[in-house]
């Protein structure tokens, strides 16, 4: 998995000015939290975030003003939600080695058999425990071949070497649904039958 290095700063200014002052200057407010410390709020640069939050489940080396480093994954990012631009991010804090629940998204591949039936994507993001520096950043399911009414279990999903499922095993991640023809209205059936007596 990727690892990137973002330089930090610590913050003492809270509240929502400090905040929209922090933006103005292409920052973005974080908050750094785990293994049972104070949460640590800091100011990250925010193209480099950007960037980085690009890869699920990334995991950030902190340089903290310089004298501390740390590593983080992303647990919640709080972006405006008509530009886009990053509002806020929680960061938690993890070791090398550690365990740590995240979700991972789920890929498929491959086609449906034909019919045109239609994949739904019960869980989007699968959810797992990894060791921290060792997290994938997604699965692949092969979807070839499958008929409507076909399910992927989260059991049936090949899992990378140290990574195991944390939600049951029957969950359904993914079904095949039929393809359903499409209905017509008796507004569209009346117009029909009006221009075939015209013809």
């Amino acid at each position: 998995m990727s690892e990137v290095k973002i330089a930090a700063e610590t913050r003492t200014e809270f509240g929502k000015g400090a905040a929209r002052r922090i933006r103005r200057d292409s920052k973005v407010p974080g908050v750094l939290y785990g293994h049972g410390s104070d949460p640590l709020h800091l100011t990250l640069p925010g193209h480099e975030l950007l960037l980085a939050l690009r890869t699920p489940n990334v995991l950030i080396a902190l340089d903290i003003d310089g004298k501390t480093n740390e590593l983080a994954i992303p647990k919640a990012v709080q972006r405006d939600a008509i530009k886009g631009f990053l509002e806020h991010v929680d960061l938690q804090l993890v070791k090398r080695g550690e365990k740590v629940n995240v979700e991972i998204p789920v890929v498929a591949e491959g086609e449906l058999a034909p019919g045109g039936n239609l994949l739904e994507h019960v869980l989007n993001a699968l959810p797992v425990e990894a060791e921290a520096t060792h997290i994938p950043e997604s699965v692949t399911v092969s979807v070839e071949g499958l008929e409507a009414g076909a399910s992927i279990h989260a059991k049936d999903i090949k899992l990378p070497a140290g990574v195991s499922l944390a939600v049951e095993g029957d969950a359904v991640v993914l079904q095949v649904l039929a393809a359903q023809a499409e209905e017509v209205s008796p507004e569209a059936e009346a117009a029909e039958g009006d221009e075939a007596a015209e013809a």
